[in-house]
């Protein structure tokens, strides 16, 4: 049987820790940056882990 690919938008949005915990960018950080708080854009910047019911369906998609 073939190798699975890993899926290339889900690569690029998804990371894994040594932990195994599925991680995830936040949304609003993207345009309209000068209305932003710089409190907000520090709290906006750290990556949150991915929602337990969604993980199992990333983690086929990265292939692991």
């Amino acid at each position: 049987m073939p190798k699975q690919k890993t899926h290339s938008g889900a690569k690029k949005r998804f990371k894994v820790t040594g932990a195994g915990k599925v991680m995830r960018e936040q949304a609003n950080r993207r345009h309209l940056l000068e209305v932003k708080s710089s409190k907000r854009m520090r709290k906006l910047a750290t990556d949150q882990p991915v929602a337990p019911a969604d993980v199992k369906k990333v983690k086929k998609l990265l292939a692991r």
